[in-house]
């Protein structure tokens, strides 16, 4: 998605009007003022700062004398960074805040070079912007709200070989985190207008108190209404300002309506957000009236309105507007004495950042080992990603669907002095740690111990002293190479005999004891298998017993020569688990899948509880129903419905015949969702699934999915409970991250895993994807989200539908599978609202099959005269720079 810039000529400014307001939640900075300088600019009152201590690179510099006339003094200095690929301002901010952020950039011939620069801007690891200076003497502006992510951002400029990249000023203000929520992304700012300007003049702080840049919007078929009264903002937590709600717009011909459209062209693809806001600006007579309804592309979208006298209201989209056409009508009730008005207008794109942060604990370990060693290197940033400018020693896990952990730290002959710091411990992933060659004193931590990954530790060539912990001691003795070669003053053990040697040796003797253990190990788990186990003579467990006496009272119960007889000696072998095995079988004329436990799996008897104790529970059309059971001797099994067309994979791979049509996926989709809601929502206490993957889903011969295998679900022990703690099972690639590294299981688990299943269904592609050339494993999200960054939505669905597909549908299904996918599980909906917006998705797709959708005869709006139409497309060039 290519960003939208604010342009302005950097000359013919106007001041607004100026009242006093807190800038409490401003950071503005001027990049490239001398360190510890301030000032407060004169014409809208905001106190800037030097941006020296948010960076430590780049070079100070200012634009020539003749672009600063009649400019701010925000935009005479700018930062300059001709070395470095890659350079960041770090900021300390609160995780879940929601900031608008915006950045400026006038060239202004600082470098006398009249060489006009291109390059990039990312928030984070990810792209927000390209920024191409095409004037010396016009400044941009590029604005986004987004949602901090972690307790620190990163805006980062990075060069492209286009020319040295530069910044004016930098600035961020924090709003209510009740506006401008988005279902999944943050906001772009695409057109920000003050409707029916008397001014015609921009303005921002401290008319606006969250300092939005406003810009004159007038036409000629509108004419003006307005006040000398101040509008009040109240509760609206949006907080439009008093100088654009005082002035309106109402169409020319009263009896008329108000038509408007946003132009997407320069955006192909792009989701809009669309915030209108309202007010009454003059004082009605006892028999006047004005209301109205908002259409959007003919179609009813919002009322009656009846704005407030003097007083703001906001109406906003819900849910991201898509599909490329815009049109927005406000067209007056027929109670109304007056036409509909118009105050302000706020229009957004989404912008969505993908790409996960490296873990945030490990991102403060090793910023806080760079501080303590003071290191100069160009460490700028994120230290994992973009992969491209990770930082100089460390290499990083990338497994796409889980945020990157360091596993690599070679800090050799880096010149560190002191004792080794103790946030090394926090990198828990560490494989390989190389701190040789330096000038390191003090003894050997203990905690380098408590890296359970580590297996490399290399503290050659340091002046430490006094003994090598005994936990570092024994581990070298299983596998780390530890290497403590060099260091004069340093003990293996007491009392104190030097080591000549480079490497801890493991004894003989260590070797004979780790056998022994393991043999104690195996006799130990030999036990447990057999207690697991049940008895062979018929007679199980008080708890098996238990199980299959509440099934007794639902079931029907078979003998083993029965299920001998009803799968043909088990002559057709549909499947394997953990578990055991599945085979094919008749019950009279009826289809059934017979599910037996092997002997030989402990785990597999434990799921064979679960998933006894959950069918006991559940009945769901889209849950598999359980028919009967064999409880004889050691013969444990599970009779099902029998599913024809088997699991949901089979069809979604590339190697299927059977194409699966669009509609055929949303439904399938939608009823998997039903089944987990049901669990989750229809069931006291709930249940959590945890093992749902496209295999899990099977389909029966009318294609009705139902979700199957709870051999490792869970049932929340306590009626209301949010969350429990439980070890790590399910499915790679279909795994929440978030319950890899906590171990507190949710609900929000199995939506994860139901969001890979989605991207699945609408790509065709696996959950871990291989690429063919180089055997480099993607996640799908990881893939999905690289994609989505260009907006290109039909290159994500799978290609073998050939476009056959809504546009609309397949926009709100990604955005649904992308949210559920979010590495924060509170940004992941409920499947409640899954089934909600899966519902809506289905719905558009067979309007579209059936050819409702677009049918103009049965809108009330085409009854009406629209004459009055505009575009309103990105704001380049609109006007001078804001004030």
């Amino acid at each position: 998605m290519r960003s939208h810039f604010l342009k302005f000529s950097i000359f013919a400014l106007q001041a607004p009007l100026i009242h006093a307001q807190d800038q409490s939640g401003f950071i503005s900075l001027d990049c490239g003022l001398p360190d510890n300088t301030t000032y407060t600019e004169s014409t809208t009152g905001i106190d800037y700062i030097s941006d020296a201590a948010y960076i430590q690179t780049g070079i100070g510099k200012s634009i020539l004398p003749e672009f600063q006339r009649g400019l701010q003094r925000q935009t005479w200095h700018l930062r300059s960074f001709p070395e470095g690929d890659r350079n960041c301002y770090n900021l300390s901010l609160r995780k879940g805040d929601e900031y608008l952020i915006r950045a400026t950039f006038v060239y202004g011939n600082y470098d006398e070079m009249n060489e006009l620069p291109k390059f990039d801007l990312h928030l984070g690891p990810n792209l927000w912007t390209s920024v191409t200076i095409q004037k010396a003497s016009v400044g941009i502006s590029t604005e986004i709200i987004h949602v901090i992510q972690s307790n620190h951002l990163f805006v980062c400029l990075v060069n492209t070989g286009n020319g040295i990249p530069f910044i004016s000023a930098l600035e961020l203000r924090l709003l209510n985190n009740a506006t401008y929520r988005t279902q999944i992304g943050s906001l772009e700012l695409f057109a920000r207008f003050d409707v029916c300007s008397t001014t015609g003049a921009t303005f921002r702080f401290k008319e606006d108190i969250y300092d939005r840049l406003w810009w004159p919007y007038n036409r000629n078929d509108w004419t003006l209404v307005t006040t000398s009264y101040t509008v009040i903002a109240g509760s609206n937590l949006y907080q439009p300002p008093s100088l654009a709600m005082r002035t309106a717009c109402t169409p020319v011909n009263s009896s008329q309506s108000l038509v408007f459209s946003i132009d997407p062209s320069s955006v192909p693809n792009a989701e809009f957000y669309l915030y209108m806001h309202f007010a009454e600006v003059q004082h009605l007579q006892a028999n006047e009236s004005r209301k109205f309804n908002i259409f959007y592309n003919g179609q009813f979208w919002f009322g009656p309105i009846i704005p407030s006298y003097l007083a703001s209201t906001t109406f906003s989209t819900r849910s991201a507007l898509t599909g490329g056409n815009y049109q927005f009508s406000i067209y007056r009730t027929a109670d109304s004495t007056l036409p509909p008005i118009l105050n302000a207008i706020e229009i957004y794109t989404v912008k969505l950042f993908l790409q996960y942060e490296t873990f945030e604990k490990e991102i403060d370990a090793i910023s806080n080992v760079k501080t303590i060693y003071g290191l100069k290197r160009n460490w700028q940033g994120d230290p994992c990603v973009p992969q491209a400018y990770a930082w100089d020693g460390l290499n990083c896990s990338y497994s796409g669907y889980n945020p990157p952990r360091i596993i690599s730290l070679n800090l050799s002959s880096s010149g560190l002095n002191g004792e080794i710091p103790p946030y090394i411990t926090s990198l828990t992933q560490l494989q390989y740690l190389d701190l040789s060659n330096n000038s390191l004193t003090g003894p050997v931590p203990e905690f380098l111990s408590q890296l359970q990954s580590l297996t490399v530790l290399n503290l050659d060539g340091n002046m430490l002293n006094g003994t090598v912990p005994s936990a570092l001691i024994e581990r070298s003795k299983n596998g780390l190479q530890l290497s403590i070669e060099g260091n004069p003053n340093l003990c293996v053990s007491l009392p104190c005999k030097k080591n000549k040697k480079k490497n801890v040796v493991v004894p003989i003797a260590a070797s004979v004891a780790s056998f022994s253990v393991l043999i104690i190990v195996l006799a130990t788990v030999w036990r447990l298998l057999k207690r697991r186990q049940p008895p062979l003579d018929g007679n199980t467990d008080d708890e098996s017993n238990t199980l299959f006496q509440l099934l007794e009272l639902k079931n029907r119960r078979f003998k083993f020569s029965e299920v001998q007889t009803m799968t043909n000696d088990f002559e057709r072998l549909l499947g394997t688990g953990g578990f055991g095995s599945v085979f094919y079988g008749h019950i009279d004329d009826t289809e059934v899948a017979v599910k037996m436990l092997s002997l030989s799996s402990s785990q597999g008897y434990k799921q064979f509880e679960a998933e006894v104790k959950t069918l006991f529970r559940v009945h769901h059309a889209n849950l598999t129903s359980l028919i009967g059971y064999c409880n004889e001797g050691a013969n444990l099994g599970l009779i099902y419905e029998y599913m024809a067309k088997g699991n949901l994979a089979e069809f979604l791979s590339d190697k299927s015949t059977r194409i699966l049509k669009w509609e055929e996926r949303l439904r399938i989709a939608l009823e998997a969702a039903q089944g987990l809601e049901y669990l989750h929502e229809g069931c006291r206490p709930p249940i959590i699934h945890r093992d749902v993957k496209s295999t899990n889903i099977l389909l029966n011969e009318d294609f009705q999915a139902k979700l199957a295998d709870f051999g490792f679900s869970k049932t929340f022990p306590i009626e209301g409970g949010s969350h429990l703690s439980a070890s790590i099972v399910g499915t790679t690639g279909y795994l929440d991250p978030e319950y890899r590294t906590s171990i507190i299981l949710t609900k929000k688990g199995d939506v994860y895993s139901f969001g890979v299943v989605l991207l699945e269904i609408i790509t065709g592609k696996p959950a871990v994807i291989n690429a063919q050339t180089n055997n480099v494993r993607t996640h799908i999200s990881q893939w999905v989200s690289s994609i989505l960054s260009r907006g290109d939505i039909k290159s994500i669905v799978d290609p073998r539908l050939e476009g056959d597909f809504d546009v609309n549908s397949a926009w709100k299904a990604v955005e649904v599978a992308v949210l559920c996918v979010s590495h924060n599980s509170t940004r992941r909906p409920t499947m409640n609202e899954v089934v909600l917006e899966l519902s809506q998705c289905l719905s558009a797709e067979r309007a579209r099959i059936t050819g409702e959708h677009g049918n103009k005869s049965k809108n009330p709006a085409d009854m009406m005269t629209m004459s009055f139409s505009t575009e309103i497309g990105p704001v380049h060039e609109i006007g001078p720079v804001p004030r």
